[in-house]
């Protein structure tokens, strides 16, 4: 486990502290649940970004492929 030091605004570490005592969960425990939350939230934003950037780049070829499908005549 690595050590860290870091400055909290002073509402937001009250927060944590009334939360993390009412679930009776260390802060240190509640921090970590909270940034492997944020990370996970954080990872699935880059994925949906990533996403939508290949799509772009795809559209357009989708786009042809999918014009050469309707001008095939298919026969019964």
């Amino acid at each position: 486990m690595k050590t860290i030091f870091i400055n909290i605004k002073e509402p937001v570490f009250e927060e944590t502290e009334k939360l993390s005592s009412e679930l009776k969960k260390s802060t240190e425990n509640y921090i970590n649940e909270a940034i492997e939350y944020y990370n996970i939230h954080q990872n699935r934003k880059l994925l949906a970004q990533k996403l939508k950037e290949e799509s772009y780049l795809v559209k357009e070829e989708s786009m042809n492929v999918l014009k050469d499908f309707e001008e095939i005549d298919y026969e019964d």
